[in-house]
């Protein structure tokens, strides 16, 4: 009997050690779930801190270097500006896509569902070729080289060679507001060459003496100071600069927006605040712009 009592103790006490461990394990388990359920439901710190612009090209080389202070200032946040043209900007603010679109432009009466926030003032300047010996166009004389009826330079002052026409292609606030400035649908345009963003059409003209092109006066005028062979025209006898955009007296002037859905609210926001804030006048200035909010 001793021995089985001696048996039965032992086999009793491996009995309450198992059923300990299996208590332990139990309670663990439902520990590990509670915390992997509410991981899954917390958004990544990676996605909470992911921001996404899209749209115009003229926008994008600010927003990019805004962009690049911003992330110093604030380790952990990821922005990734896309370009596209304005239109982009707005479509793919509208579906989600984007947090914020980049839109060179006065929103339209129909994208009043739209808040826009503007961080700086450009113009759009006609360029040629630093070669060509003209120096200003009149309105009508720009409607007749975009539309054929003026094909050589002599006819504008110029030598006798033949106008190569670049023009903006569709989806891009530039070209809207050329053809509001000239009053031309884009149907009666009769372009040689068609560019996408500033650089290509600064490159255009470079690359051909008897071109015409129209870009924003900020980047044309960074690539002149930098040597590169292009000039800026006079548009209704005022120069195309800079400067005569702050004065706000020349005519063909813009905004550039920072666009939302809504209201923006936290990582938005804050950056909004901050492409809007001296904190970036200089990279403004550097890109040959003119800063919101500066004397």
């Amino acid at each position: 009997m001793s021995l089985i009592n001696n048996r039965l103790v032992v086999k009793t006490g491996m009995s309450k050690n198992f059923r300990y461990v299996l208590i332990h394990l139990f309670f663990l388990a439902i520990v590990v779930a509670c915390v992997a359920q509410a991981q899954a439901q917390m958004p990544t710190k990676t996605a909470s801190q992911r921001l996404v612009l899209t749209g115009s090209s003229t926008i994008a080389p600010l927003a990019g270097e805004i962009a690049r202070r911003f992330e110093s200032l604030h380790p952990g946040v990821r922005i990734d500006v896309q370009t596209g043209g304005s239109s982009r900007g707005i479509h793919d603010v509208r579906k989600g896509i984007a947090a914020i679109g980049m839109v060179s432009r006065a929103l339209k009466p129909d994208e009043a569902d739209l808040q826009a926030f503007t961080i700086a003032q450009d113009g759009i300047s006609i360029i040629v070729h630093a070669g060509n010996p003209v120096i200003t166009l009149s309105r009508k004389q720009i409607a007749d080289i975009y539309t054929g009826r003026i094909t050589h330079w002599n006819a504008a002052g110029g030598t006798d060679a033949r106008i190569t026409v670049v023009n903006k292609a569709e989806g891009r606030s530039t070209l809207e507001l050329f053809l509001d400035y000239l009053q031309l649908k884009n149907s009666e345009i009769k372009p040689h060459v068609i560019i996408g963003d500033n650089a290509q059409g600064i490159k255009t003209v470079i690359g051909n003496p008897h071109a015409i092109g129209y870009v924003s006066i900020g980047a044309a005028e960074y690539e002149a100071r930098r040597g590169a062979p292009v000039r800026l025209l006079s548009l209704g006898g005022v120069e195309a600069s800079v400067e005569n955009v702050r004065q706000g007296i020349f005519p063909l002037s813009r905004p550039l927006n920072l666009v939302t859905s809504s209201e923006p609210q936290g990582l938005v926001r804050r950056f909004i605040e901050f492409a809007r804030s001296p904190q970036v006048h200089d990279l403004v200035r550097a890109q040959y712009f003119v800063p919101v909010n500066a004397d």
